[in-house]
């Protein structure tokens, strides 16, 4: 549907003038949001919450599916016989990377709000519940059927598990005309290329013994600190893009014993995935090389064992520049007065993306800092901006009932 078209349509003026005038309750709903803990794999309390406001904003079939998303329906339009079928689905994730027990305690400081997971994600939930309200208060009913789900399993360890589930096999979403994620905040960020991703975790074994008497033997730390250098080393011959990221390490049980294990998280990433495929290989020869190394210049005879482990396995692709739903994203964008960036980022996104289904992730709005630290923040300048921004899009997409 044409963009000057929605935002002529009077109930559309409505509904942006919902969004601002419910400014104040929506920032507090994102610091009710950031108060419920959701580590990854922990998200049920924060689901249940964003289960019971789906139900509270008159949304149909409202339900935790097998995996712990939170989907709920707007109001579905009369059967058209010519209409296209496939839903419109807008998102958030309810997960954060903060481990169970962080302290989780929002501090105001004026404009800005401070806590581990209020921007990531809580913003685009708050804004995601606040597109709901609109929409039901001024009674639009989209031609497309609109699907609200906040996702599980989104950052870490996660894998996209909640997306992954919602697409699927034989999953009615793989029809979906567009998706729609809505991560972090900002006002001008469009995420139409998805970041590939994989995620091991190597560990290598030995004997282990004291650091004196075993002398000599194969250290499996000394053997993990080499892959590491390695990694460092590696570049591709034809310049490809891409990062190596070590994020976690460990092994041992004491200074003064040789460790009988040790272990390293690997991250791969590239946008290419021929590029990651040609990666991934370069990384398990870095790997064996340490490996062989440390052994090759112990002294006692005793081998080691490498294993490598796939933590994490997230699919690259794009939604091209000229698909309408970047064309959309792009246009509300412009119409709100700031300039749009398409950009890559390993995202909810990532998935639909693979399966060719037309997905970008947004930011909701707002300025943030020190996502993914205990220091971070947000403030709402531009908060309701890229709420009606993420609005538009929708409607760009779905469509308006007439009835409306």
């Amino acid at each position: 549907m044409n963009l000057q078209a929605i935002i002529s349509h009077p109930t559309v003026r409505n509904a942006r003038s919902a969004i601002h005038s419910r400014d104040r309750e929506t920032v507090n709903e994102q610091v009710r949001l950031v108060s419920i803990p959701a580590p990854t794999g922990q998200e049920s309390e924060r689901g249940k919450y964003v289960g019971k406001r789906f139900k509270e904003l008159g949304l149909e079939k409202s339900h935790m599916d097998d995996v712990g998303n939170v989907v709920g329906f707007l109001r579905r339009p009369k059967a058209r016989p010519n209409g296209a079928s496939g839903p419109v689905l807008l998102t958030a994730h309810l997960d954060t990377v903060f481990p169970d027990g962080t302290p989780i305690e929002p501090q105001r400081e004026g404009q800005r709000i401070r806590a581990p997971g209020i921007t990531d994600n809580a913003r685009g939930l708050a804004a995601m519940l606040a597109i709901a309200a609109a929409l039901r208060e001024t009674r639009i009913t989209t031609e497309k059927p609109l699907v609200f789900v906040a996702t599980v399993g989104e950052e870490g360890l996660g894998d996209l598990r909640g997306v992954k589930h919602l697409f699927g096999e034989a999953s009615p979403f793989r029809s979906a005309t567009a998706f729609i994620s809505l991560d972090g905040a900002g006002i001008t960020r469009i995420v139409n290329r998805a970041i590939g991703v994989f995620r091991w975790r190597v560990t290598v074994s030995g004997l282990g013994g004291h650091s004196w008497g075993d002398r000599g033997l194969a250290n499996p730390l000394h053997a993990i600190g080499l892959a590491v250098a390695k990694l460092r080393e590696i570049r591709l011959e034809d310049g490809g893009d891409f990062a190596i990221n070590v994020g976690r390490i460990g092994g041992g049980t004491s200074v003064n014993s040789i460790p009988s294990d040790a272990w390293l998280e690997l991250d791969l990433r590239s946008e290419d995935g021929s590029t990651l495929a040609r990666l991934e290989g370069l990384v398990r020869v870095a790997l064996k090389s340490a490996v062989r190394q440390e052994i090759d210049e112990s002294t006692r005879g005793v081998p080691l064992v490498m294993k490598i482990e796939k933590i994490g396995e997230r699919p690259s692709g794009e939604t091209p520049a000229d698909a309408p739903l970047v064309v959309a994203a792009v246009a509300a964008t412009k119409l709100l007065g700031s300039t749009p960036e398409l950009i890559a980022s390993s995202t909810d996104a990532n998935v639909p993306i693979s399966l060719q289904v037309p997905a970008v992730a947004m930011g909701a709005g707002g300025l943030a800092g020190g996502v993914h630290t205990m220091d971070e923040w947000f403030e709402n300048q531009g908060g309701p901006i890229g709420i009606e921004r993420a609005l538009l899009t929708v409607l760009a997409i779905a469509g308006i009932d007439q009835a409306s």
